[in-house]
């Protein structure tokens, strides 16, 4: 089988220590995010949430310094290049990185050898949707990052591109209406995705359910910008006993987005927004079936006293196979499941330069995933279906 080139729906970028420097306005500099290369002590993940010191001799990392927080990389998070035992949550500099983390030029030389046409990119330093900008106490300098960050994403990571690198852009969570004036402003240079909180109120924020979200809902149906809700991107990852290895959140990952989907599939949100496209990134697919199954069945016995007789006037899935979008790379029984999961709804992605990255064996891998089906499915799943809802010309 000839396989198709791949258009991944969610991969990463580790931010050039130029970004604020070049893209912050001038007046906000001094106290916006600095750039820092400094020795890293304790680094420990415990319970979902990282333990960090600084420690001038300990190994080098780069770093982010941004009002009171402290944000190094790890290899974990940009691990290409590296053995998988040495994957490690140890601090690194962009000089040990592979290029293409953090270089567009360098990405696309990756994407090349690693059979990827087109790349969708999430943030690492803001975090999956912007948290760290959500979190900061100068709302004033955080909305101008946000501003930044997304300028240097269009215009510098994606620009020369020939749209290969699709822009993917963050909001002010703090404010709706803050929200939708970035959507216009990124939508009106052709910005079609923007990331999301998978569950708001895990960040403190209003839920999906309340109706505050709706203004922002209407300008992502009316700009035609998918909402791209990555694994982590309520700032908690699932676990079991909170003494657990890490390796229990990694197998439950999942779980955010299987809340998530059943959240909105409740809530009316894509009841009233019928053109809404919602996308769920890392998640995986095998576990989609039986959570639409059982949606259906809720909706159906249980609709009465579960407070959506009037919210959802068809079955739950209907909602799925006309607005969301998974995604897999590893999951051979979301395949085998595909027809429940949909030809129309599933796509694929490499997650480089992340420790669960095909790269640079994405071809070898899709095709282990994809044998026996059919062509038209092999083209939907590798890239039809991420051109449909990213609106992307490639093959125009």
């Amino acid at each position: 089988m000839e396989l198709p080139r791949i258009v991944s729906v969610d991969d990463h970028v580790i931010e050039p220590a130029h970004l604020f420097d070049t893209w912050l306005p001038a007046k906000y500099r001094d106290r916006g995010p600095r750039p820092l290369t400094e020795g890293i002590g304790e680094l420990e993940y415990v319970g979902g949430k990282y333990r960090i010191t600084m420690d001038p001799a300990g190994p080098p990392a780069d770093w982010w310094i941004y009002e009171d927080l402290r944000f190094p990389y790890k290899r974990n998070i940009a691990a290409v290049g590296f053995d998988r035992d040495q994957m490690t949550l140890e601090g690194i500099t962009r000089a040990e990185m592979r290029p293409g983390c953090w270089d567009p030029v360098e990405r696309l030389k990756d994407m090349d050898l690693n059979h990827v046409e087109a790349s969708l990119c999430f943030p690492t330093f803001p975090r999956f949707c912007g948290q760290t900008f959500s979190e900061a106490h100068d709302k004033e300098v955080a909305l101008a990052c946000v501003r930044a960050y997304n300028d240097w994403m269009v215009e510098e990571w994606c620009g020369d591109s020939g749209g290969r690198l699709v822009p993917l852009c963050l909001i002010p969570l703090w404010d709706v209406g803050l929200a939708v004036a970035e959507i216009r402003r990124n939508a009106a240079r052709g910005v079609r995705a923007v990331t999301f909180s998978e569950i708001p109120t895990h960040l403190g924020l209003p839920s999906i359910h309340s109706g505050y979200w709706d203004p922002f809902f209407a300008a992502c149906q009316e700009s035609d910008t998918v909402v791209n809700m990555h694994i982590g991107s309520s700032s908690q990852m699932p676990s079991a006993s909170p003494d657990a290895p890490v390796a229990v959140q990694a197998t439950l990952s999942f779980n955010n987005a299987m809340a998530s989907m059943a959240d909105f599939l409740f809530s009316g949100v894509l009841v009233r927004f019928p053109r809404l496209k919602l996308a769920y990134s890392e998640g995986q697919m095998g576990w989609i079936p039986y959570t639409l199954e059982r949606a259906d069945d809720v909706w159906r016995e249980h609709r009465a006293w579960g407070g959506v007789r009037e919210l959802i006037p068809e079955p739950p899935s209907t909602y799925y196979y006309r607005q969301i979008f998974c995604c897999f790379f590893r999951d051979k029984h979301g395949v085998a499941s595909l027809d429940a999961v949909g030809r129309d709804n599933a796509t694929f992605e490499t997650d480089y330069p992340h420790v669960d990255s095909t790269f640079p064996h994405t071809k070898e891998v899709a095709l282990d995933h994809v044998r026996g089906l059919d062509d038209e499915t092999v083209r939907k799943l590798m890239r039809g279906n991420a051109i449909r809802m990213l609106g992307l010309d490639l093959d125009a």
